[in-house]
């Protein structure tokens, strides 16, 4: 999950597509790229939240391989079927790290693949050393944005960046659409970017269901909990991220 524009919700899609993920019964882990580590304080448990030193995703950034990925796996706070490998602020210094080997969180997590139904990876909000590695790492990429001027600024950019990482590091990368966040119920001013999104993109990237702006979003991420435990109060951004989910797994499979 990428974008180069902060706020346009990777945290909250990763998190809301895991969340389907585990009330389907599927496993899947979450892996924090970002150094604001959001992923990991919603998905903590309290001695991660309380500061205990924890390994964490730059272990995998350093080369430490399978045996170090298995390592900084850790249980979230949401149950069995969701895993975390956390983040932490010193992560940054990962952020402009050129001419670092791109590939290694890849050949970390080849060994933990086979226990989940999906990794999830969480990039931060640029399109530097971690997002790269990221990239490098997935199979599929999937762009998150809202229909704002400045939610769409430098998709191009996103979209390049994919590019270059399928041509240098990553030959199997794919990108599998675009998740479009935080879509107001009524707005001619949503309908324009929309519109200006499938300029750029084409409407076939576009993934459906598109999700609802809803309160009950950031509700769930404040209380730390997965939003399907909401119930009929989240009713329209469940049956989104179900649906979501779904592609997803089909896009997976079409891939392996």
């Amino acid at each position: 999950m990428l974008n180069q524009k902060g706020g346009v919700g990777k945290t909250s899609v990763t998190l809301g597509l895991a969340s389907a993920a585990m009330w389907a019964g599927r496993r899947v882990l979450v892996v924090d790229l970002d150094p604001q580590a959001s992923s990991s304080w919603v998905l903590a448990d309290s001695d991660l939240e309380g500061g205990r030193a924890a390994p964490a995703a730059d272990r995998l950034l350093a080369g430490g391989g399978t045996s170090a990925a298995a390592r900084a796996v850790t249980p979230s706070s949401w149950g069995d079927g969701v895993d975390l490998v956390p983040s932490r602020p010193e992560l940054a210094r990962w952020e402009h790290a050129s001419g670092r080997d791109a590939t290694r969180l890849r050949t970390a997590l080849l060994g933990l693949i086979d226990g989940y139904d999906a990794i999830l990876i969480d990039c931060p909000p640029s399109l530097g050393h971690l997002t790269r590695a990221g990239l490098a790492a997935a199979d599929l990429a999937v762009i998150v944005v809202e229909p704002s001027a400045l939610g769409l600024r430098g998709i191009s950019a996103v979209a390049d960046t994919i590019d270059d990482v399928w041509e240098e590091d990553n030959p199997e990368l794919d990108l599998a659409g675009v998740i479009v966040n935080k879509v107001p119920g009524v707005s001619a001013e949503a309908e324009r970017r929309l519109d200006e999104l499938v300029g750029v993109v084409g409407r076939r990237a576009l993934w459906q269901p598109m999700i609802p702006q809803r309160v009950i979003a950031s509700q769930a991420i404040a209380e730390r909990r997965p939003i399907h435990s909401y119930g009929w109060r989240a009713t329209d951004l469940i049956d989104a991220y179900d649906a979501l989910w779904a592609k997803l797994r089909r896009r997976a499979k079409q891939v392996r």
